[in-house]
């Protein structure tokens, strides 16, 4: 029984990934050929795709490493190219998160009704800015995870030198990560975190307030324009749980308490791998040109498999 549940789970996140590889590669496609074709993207394309391209990377990482070590059965932590797994994972999954962040404030200072002179200065400057701010984003992960690296590097030399000097009662635990990198990572993973739930909170409720004087105006439930507001409202609460329980899975995998060989591995890998597989399917549905393209592709899938 035990077997046959550890291989639903399996098969299940094998789906929910192979899904998210689907959905974020589709979404690189789709705006990487209109780059192609007309030399240049809009600052909502730039975030988009590169958020999904980083998301692919993530998913397609996390698909190897996980069957690789569930192949090979090799102890989570005790072995150097489990290093070098979390040297990808981790840079992966912080640029992630600041393209998410500047998903939320590009949404909230082209919806977000708000007259204040620093919203409208930032209304005015931030288009202009995204290219600068995903390399900027890269940077910062790339330098954030080579520090973590070489502090978990540190101390895997240190576990090689007193397991060779004969010291072999010394073991390879979570202390060492808890102690040495959460809370760095606490403090890091916090910035784009702060920003991105600042910026979702201001267009919720600047939304919400719109539809509120929508309907004392006598606008009905059915009107186009407030049936639109209230798609935009659920697509972005969706995107804000969706990106709480990411971070949220993310500083529990940090303390690394569920191994490889634990029950419910597979369970907790199919949530850390959650937002990342469901959330571009929002963004496909969101977004009219994805949207069309996508129903476009169903449709030329159905021919094909018809003929």
């Amino acid at each position: 029984m035990q077997a046959a549940l550890t291989a639903f789970f399996m098969c299940l996140f094998i789906l929910q990934t192979l899904l998210g590889i689907s959905a974020n590669g589709f979404i690189v496609l789709v705006l990487g050929r209109e780059w192609l074709r007309y030399g240049r993207l809009l600052p909502l394309d730039m975030i988009l795709i590169s958020l999904a391209a980083s998301r692919f990377c993530l998913q397609l990482v996390g698909l190897i490493h996980n069957f690789y070590y569930s192949v090979c059965v090799v102890e989570h932590s005790g072995n150097l190219s489990q290093h070098f797994f979390h040297l990808h994972w981790h840079f992966l999954n912080s640029a992630a998160f600041w393209f998410c962040t500047w998903l939320s404030i590009l949404f909230c200072v082209k919806i977000a009704n708000i007259t204040h002179p620093t919203f409208l200065w930032l209304k005015w400057r931030f288009p202009g800015c995204v290219p600068w701010l995903l390399l900027g984003s890269v940077l910062i992960s790339f330098i954030t995870t080579l520090l973590f690296f070489w502090v978990n590097y540190s101390a895997y030399q240190e576990f090689l030198i007193r397991k060779f000097s004969g010291n072999m009662t010394y073991e390879w635990n979570a202390t060492i990560e808890i102690n040495y990198l959460l809370p760095l990572k606490l403090v890091i993973w916090s910035i784009p975190c702060s920003v991105f739930l600042v910026s979702i909170m201001l267009l919720i409720n600047s939304l919400r307030r719109h539809a509120q004087r929508m309907e004392h105006n006598g606008h009905s439930l059915q009107d186009p324009s407030t049936q639109a507001h209230s798609r935009a409202l659920k697509s972005l609460i969706s995107f804000l749980i969706l990106y709480a329980l990411s971070f949220l899975f993310l500083i529990i995998g940090a303390i690394k308490f569920i191994s490889i060989q634990n029950d419910f591995y597979w369970p907790w890998q199919i949530a850390i791998y959650l937002c990342v597989s469901i959330h571009p399917f929002i963004l496909i549905f969101s977004n009219l040109k994805l949207q069309s393209m996508f129903w476009q592709l169903l449709l030329l899938a159905r021919g094909f498999w018809v003929a």
